[in-house]
């Protein structure tokens, strides 16, 4: 399983640059016997954008800029790794993930929180932020998410 090509390597950088509109990157295997992950995706609208690419019968690795208000003057960001398990993907599929994730995790390495979701639900927006909050320290926000 070889992830760290040029192409996933540039989309990855272009989504931690703080002067790229991109924020999010999607990798997908090249096919349903493949261990092959191939960029998918890349887009500049947020986890509600990304959400529009995820399949139902695909286990995919999403990985999201959020930038979120720290307090009336400031913002932040932090980045999130999300692993995908469609509710239809495959059985084989779903027990290489585990192995195939840790694989994942050495490429897309600079991340806040990791979401592991299979329901579209999963990825609110406003969910991902509080977990981001959570795990930036400290919350000048006074605990309101």
């Amino acid at each position: 399983m070889n992830i760290d090509t040029p192409e996933i390597l540039a989309a990855y950088a272009s989504i931690r640059s703080e002067t790229s509109p991109e924020n999010w990157l999607l990798l997908s295997y090249a096919s349903p016997n493949s261990d092959t992950l191939t960029l998918t995706a890349t887009g500049t609208g947020g986890i509600e954008d990304l959400k529009t690419h995820l399949l139902d019968d695909q286990a995919q690795y999403a990985y999201i800029r959020v930038e979120y208000a720290n307090d009336s003057e400031s913002t932040r960001v932090k980045f999130a790794l999300v692993i995908w398990i469609g509710e239809n993907t495959r059985v084989m599929r779903k027990a290489k993930v585990g192995f195939q994730s840790g694989e994942v995790k050495k490429v897309l390495r600079h991340y806040s929180v990791q979401i592991n979701a299979g329901d579209k639900g999963d990825l609110v927006e406003g969910d991902v932020v509080v977990r981001c909050r959570k795990a930036g320290g400290a919350d000048y926000n006074g605990g309101r998410g």
